[in-house]
């Protein structure tokens, strides 16, 4: 008997939104945008540096260039502030929504960077 009881309260728990499961695995996402903000800024910053692109943000374009240490700790600041405030909201639609969006764009642009990068590679090893 207790075994159907467990059984459907897990089926139950399953089907809800916002279990410990759920917010972990978002938790992993969170933590994965952080990462790929950090790779981004390190990529924009060997890009810019080597004179091999611009940054795209007019807000974060001049710090790239003059003082690329203020640019890292202004990127990184703001995304982790994002990433905090969807975060501290997580059990609303709209925050989980926004975290899967932050981690779908930084994960097209590390493509980008990466496709770059393959370029770069190429032209290197076959002129």
């Amino acid at each position: 008997m207790s075994e159907t009881v467990s059984a459907a309260s897990e089926s139950a728990d399953a089907s809800r939104i916002g279990t410990a499961e759920h917010f972990r695995w978002l938790g992993s996402i969170v933590k994965v945008v952080l990462t790929l903000n950090l790779f981004d800024a390190i990529f924009t910053l060997t890009w810019v540096t080597a004179g091999l692109a611009s940054e795209a943000n007019p807000l974060l374009a001049s710090l790239v260039r003059d003082q690329p240490v203020v640019f890292t700790v202004v990127k990184l600041s703001l995304v982790g502030a994002g990433s905090w405030l969807l975060w501290q909201q997580r059990r609303r639609p709209l925050a989980v929504i926004g975290i899967f969006l932050a981690f779908l764009a930084y994960y097209i642009l590390l493509l980008f960077h990466i496709g770059y990068l393959s370029l770069i590679v190429g032209t290197l090893l076959f002129p």
